[in-house]
């Protein structure tokens, strides 16, 4: 792929790249300075810092880097410690990843996530994802204006599952002729957890079929395998041998018949609970305490599922010998695989 806009020559191609992920770890890393002034973290080597913003919405936050003066990079924050960040990743209904909602009691946001009507998203993340965009636009615009036609999107933790919407949303945006078509948003997700259902999946990982999308994972890093997952039988494609299940029962014969329908209901009535719980406890009842701190936001309506699966290409760091050695599993620390620290050790490792 070659492009050539304002004089600005293509430089990303598909695929995943070690050295760029590396280069995107470490800028995510400054992040720690609005956390930890005491933090530490590696320098990037060819980036400088354009923009920070300041905290927005669910004490989210992100900053504009510029990689080898001509791609920008949008890096967004993950979890602090603090009880609003968390409650973002904790306020894990699932709504319809397209839609629109009140945010506030002057502003209602609308948002397409996906082409597929079944595509369901994580509504906490949602609401973190809506503010950025409300400061990241105006910038992403006024690069393109420039002649700037590709971009990083980084994002650890929390802040690589805001990153996946984020990629859809600005996807969608393009689809819809709102940017040039040549725009190209490569992303490095990077511990993230499971950003919706796997309607979201097929859709988010469709868009970047030719390799622009990719989630780097710790092997014994937990965080990933969050939030936690239900699938039931209204999970299904509409055309699945369980939607007519009770149908095709009726040419059996009564004994069978009840044995059949017993165990079918032993099987699903479980999960239909546990999903009622799920949407009762992690939405409407955290939507409470969300609200406290975002006056006049009103979310959309909650779906009834709980169906949450891995998105983008995924990149598995596996630890060795040597890497259990140095990170030992310790309940001081359950965030002892998840520290970008540890990301930046297991990544040097890869051939």
């Amino acid at each position: 792929m070659i492009l050539i806009s304002t004089g600005l020559f293509a430089q990303l191609k598909p695929g995943y790249e070690k050295a760029e992920y590396v280069e995107l770890l470490k800028i995510y890393g400054q992040h720690y300075d609005t956390i930890n002034k005491d933090e530490i973290f590696p320098k990037p080597e060819y980036s400088k810092v354009l923009y920070r913003s300041e905290e927005m919405g669910l004490h989210n936050k992100w900053d504009l880097w510029m990689y080898k003066e001509k791609i920008p990079v949008i890096s967004i924050r993950g979890t602090i410690p603090n009880q609003v960040s968390w409650l973002e990743n904790y306020f894990a209904a699932m709504v319809k990843a397209k839609g629109s909602f009140q945010l506030s009691e002057k502003e209602r946001f609308e948002y397409d996530l996906a082409e597929n009507d079944r595509a369901e998203v994580h509504i906490g993340w949602l609401i973190g994802t809506a503010f950025l965009i409300k400061d990241m636009l105006p910038r992403i615009n006024s690069l393109i204006e420039k002649g700037h036609k590709e971009f990083f999107i980084v994002g650890h933790s929390q802040g690589g599952a805001i990153a996946f919407l984020l990629n859809a949303y600005l996807h969608r945006l393009r689809r819809n002729h709102k940017f040039p078509e040549d725009v190209v948003f490569k992303t490095y997700c990077s511990a993230a957890p499971k950003p919706g259902n796997i309607y979201f999946a097929y859709d988010l990982e469709y868009q970047n079929i030719d390799g622009w999308l990719f989630n780097t994972v710790n092997a014994a890093d937990w965080v990933p395998e969050t939030p936690f997952s239900l699938q039931t039988v209204h999970d299904f494609n509409e055309v699945n041998p369980f939607n007519n299940f009770k149908n095709d029962l009726k040419e059996k014969p009564f004994v069978k018949r009840m044995v059949f329908k017993h165990v079918f209901n032993k099987l699903t009535k479980p999960s239909f609970k546990t999903q009622k719980e799920y949407k009762k406890y992690m939405g409407k009842a955290l939507s409470k305490y969300i609200e406290k701190d975002l006056p006049g936001l009103i979310p959309p309506e909650f779906t009834n599922s709980s169906y949450y699966t891995r998105a983008g290409t995924t990149i598995v760091l596996n630890p060795d010998e040597a890497y259990k050695k140095k990170f030992k599993d310790s309940g001081d620390d359950i965030f002892i695989h998840h520290h970008v620290t540890s990301y930046l050790y297991l990544t040097k490792q890869l051939k």
